[in-house]
């Protein structure tokens, strides 16, 4: 019972850090938070980065350690799984309406992926990306690249405001 109650309350902990380069978002909101377990006062997370290349991967770690151990956990263990490969479906439905709320279009769902062979194609996806700040469906795609490797600045034709958009991947 005590285990069961410790475990609860690291998972809170851990799932109240926010993401360094998305803060609107916890790392629970963005679904990078995979797994938490504690057993003796150690606590060991399992997070999936959105991408094997991210920057933000240590300061995450960082972040994860100091919480846990500010909550008097006596050690704690950062892991990193690769797969099943993040994508952006496993971003909250709270977090999906965080991102509207600060500004920023949130992806697309995605759906289930198709096994097999992976086609290449060169060509981004037209989009239709409605504008986070008046729904105007009527929006252009300014850069592939915004502020990070995950999202794209866009501008709205109807409201002229820029925006940036979380790729969907």
């Amino acid at each position: 019972m005590v285990t069961a109650t410790r475990t609860r309350t690291a998972l809170e902990v851990a799932a109240q850090v926010r993401d360094p380069e998305l803060p609107v978002l916890t790392l629970a909101d963005l679904g990078v938070l995979r797994d938490v377990t504690e057993e003796d006062g150690r606590v060991s997370v399992t997070i999936t980065p959105t991408y094997s290349g991210c920057p933000a991967l240590d300061e995450m770690g960082a972040d994860l350690r100091r919480s846990l151990l500010a909550a008097g956990f006596s050690a704690v263990d950062v892991r990193l799984s690769l797969a099943p490969a993040w994508t952006t479906d496993w971003i909250s439905e709270d977090g999906l309406r965080k991102l509207r709320e600060a500004g920023i279009a949130p992806p697309s769902r995605l759906g289930p992926r198709s096994t097999g062979p992976v086609p290449l194609n060169l060509t981004p996806p037209s989009q239709r990306v409605p504008c986070p700040r008046c729904g105007s469906f009527r929006t252009s795609e300014l850069s592939r690249f915004g502020s990070t490797a995950c999202k794209a600045l866009r501008r709205c034709a109807d409201c002229a405001e820029p925006f940036e958009h979380v790729k969907e991947i």
